[in-house]
């Protein structure tokens, strides 16, 4: 079948890899796309933001299956643009998308089916979030309501860092995401990440990974997108993923449908395991970036068969494989993001490093004839697969090594949990 990918980052590329690899894909298009993603199909000039522009697109190539990889058009509501054209695709509705679209929506699901998550509350104001700010004391995490591109989280251990955060939201450094905020408590624990495909009704797990959102070694400097992964996280234990199946993602989905609004696509978990168990950080609707990545590193089975099983309501009868591989990747980003970054510096030495156990997925890049320029603030993702974490992490780094690019930096330290675990 002809496959129109949405999305642009080192979660497409990862996508469009194993899209690419499909038994089922004749042609696979990807809009707007990367650099690096012109080895898995035709990168087409197409403005995502007009849904109606993908769904005229969509007619005339005769493309029968739509991924969504970002968030923003789902949010936005594309997915039921093209249903109601008659596509496949694979993406929630724009009702169901604001599990990841509204902080305060996924609270209130929470309370309505009883899934363990943060104690919060929800404020419109900049004078009342003050007020309960300074009852609750810190540390305490303030986050924008809204799609504020992985930025819009703050964990403020004093209430000087809090109340500057709600002053940020609230005069407009997040646009229209920050007009309204959640505040939350500040659960203590170890963070993971799970994802769980559906079709609405059925539920299939895939593997759990761990990423890395601070900018800097040891967990430090400001958050971000995220600066690395690997999968699996040995946090996850068979017992966490049986709770968190049970006590958090079933619920969930159920209550969805209870609504009439079934989620349908993945729903990425975003999980803190603290001492009385898995609770609820944040749901996404799509893949993570950068765990997609080291997801697909480990998939064995046919991507498009899982995918289109979720736009089927035909979940039920697929059971994916992984690699027993530990996968791992480590971003390479542009000096200075999450800030302020300079766009077009020239990256050299890509060209000998991609192999069976190594694969670089680019990000924020694009070609200026024969040379390879940053594009973004995460600009690549490089990706191994090891029999241990070690193994894994050593092969990223190696490949750093090879790669000429000064104007980038990366954290050194990714899996270090893992590693301090044996």
């Amino acid at each position: 079948m002809n496959i129109l990918l949405i999305g642009s980052g080192g979660r497409e590329h990862a996508l469009a890899w194993a899209i690419a690899k499909s038994k089922h894909t004749d042609t696979l298009f990807i809009a707007p796309g990367n650099a690096g993603m012109e080895e898995c199909g035709k990168i087409v000039d197409l403005d995502v933001d007009d849904h109606a522009a993908v769904a005229e697109f969509c007619a005339d190539e005769n493309v029968q299956f739509v991924v969504i990889g970002p968030e923003q058009p789902l949010v936005d509501g594309m997915a039921d643009v093209l249903r109601e054209c008659g596509l496949k695709v694979f993406g929630p509705s724009q009702v169901a998308a604001q599990l990841e679209g509204s902080k305060h929506f996924t609270h209130q699901l929470c309370d309505e089916m009883n899934v363990p998550a943060a104690k919060y509350k929800q404020f419109d104001a900049l004078e009342p979030a003050l007020a309960y700010l300074a009852d609750q004391g810190a540390p305490i995490v303030i986050k924008a309501d809204g799609l504020a591109a992985g930025k819009g989280v703050t964990v403020a251990e004093t209430l000087e860092q809090a109340e500057a955060a709600l002053r940020d939201c609230f005069d407009g450094s997040f646009g229209d995401a920050g007009a309204s905020v959640v505040i939350e408590e500040c659960m203590v624990g170890e963070e993971a990440s799970l994802f769980a495909l559906s079709d609405g009704k059925d539920i299939v797990l895939l593997p759990s990974a761990q990423d890395h959102k601070r900018a800097f070694d040891g967990d430090k400097g400001p958050n971000t997108g995220g600066m690395g992964a690997y999968s699996p996280a040995p946090v996850m234990t068979a017992e966490m993923l049986e709770r968190a199946r049970k006590e958090i993602i079933e619920p969930s989905i159920k209550g969805m449908a209870a609504r009439g609004t079934p989620f349908t696509g993945v729903l990425f978990i975003g999980l803190m395991i603290t001492a009385k168990g898995p609770k609820l950080i944040e749901y996404n609707v799509r893949f993570g970036d950068p765990e997609c990545q080291v997801l697909m590193m480990r998939l064995k089975s046919d991507i498009v068969e899982l995918l289109t099983a979720c736009a089927d309501g035909t979940l039920g009868e697929e059971t994916p494989e992984f690699d027993d591989a530990v996968a791992l990747t480590v971003v390479m980003a542009a000096n200075g993001y999450p800030g302020s970054y300079k766009k077009g510096t020239q990256i050299k030495g890509l060209d000998a490093i991609d192999g069976d156990n190594v694969k670089i997925f680019h990000a924020g890049t694009k070609r200026d004839g024969d040379k390879l320029l940053s594009n973004g603030g995460r600009v690549l993702n490089v990706t191994a697969k090891g029999r241990t974490v070690q193994e894994a992490r050593d092969r990223a780094y190696a490949a750093i090594d090879q790669i000429d690019w000064p104007e980038g930096f990366c954290r050194t330290d990714i899996a270090w949990r893992a590693i301090e675990r044996g």
